[in-house]
């Protein structure tokens, strides 16, 4: 299901707990462990290849990331995927996070298939993730944590993937 940014921005400041930083209350670390192996599956199906991928990130509230090799990509521009702990939330980037504008700007500047693009989302959408768009985590944090609190720059990114 593809959700409006209105959408999404209600989901993120739903998500939003003040003392819950790292990972929501009721985290189901086997759950995440179970969902996140199988998008790896998936994106090696689809692509072809085997995936680098690191899972259950410490002191972040990101889980983990997953890379599809430049060379199984239409454009040659690896993709790398970031799954957060919080609300099964997914990022989808060309190259690296913050390495482009976002996914319009990649594609935009022929980093980033379509295709390559839906082949991603298709597989997230199969594991229960909501695909939310680099653009709109970049995006000023507006939430009820402290900007203090962050050892970034306060984006809904750092909230729902940074280091806490």
């Amino acid at each position: 299901m593809v959700m409006s940014e209105t959408e999404l921005l209600a989901l993120l400041r739903e998500l939003d707990d003040p003392e819950r930083m790292e990972r929501p209350l009721h985290y189901d670390r086997a759950a995440s462990a179970i969902a996140f192996g199988g998008l790896v599956g998936r994106l090696e199906a689809d692509f072809g290849v085997k995936c680098e991928f690191e899972q259950d990130t410490q002191d972040s509230s990101e889980y983990g990331r997953v890379r599809v090799p430049a060379e199984a990509t239409v454009c040659g521009t690896r993709i790398v995927v970031c799954v957060s702990k919080f609300g099964s939330l997914a990022e989808i980037c060309a190259d690296n996070p913050g390495a482009f504008l976002g996914t319009e700007d990649a594609r935009e500047e022929g980093a980033l298939d379509p295709g390559d693009l839906a082949t991603v989302e298709r597989a997230l959408v199969e594991f229960g993730y909501v695909s939310v768009p680099e653009e709109l985590l970049e995006s000023d944090y507006d939430g009820p944590i402290a900007p203090e609190c962050f050892n970034e720059d306060p984006t809904w990114w750092a909230r729902f993937f940074g280091i806490t």
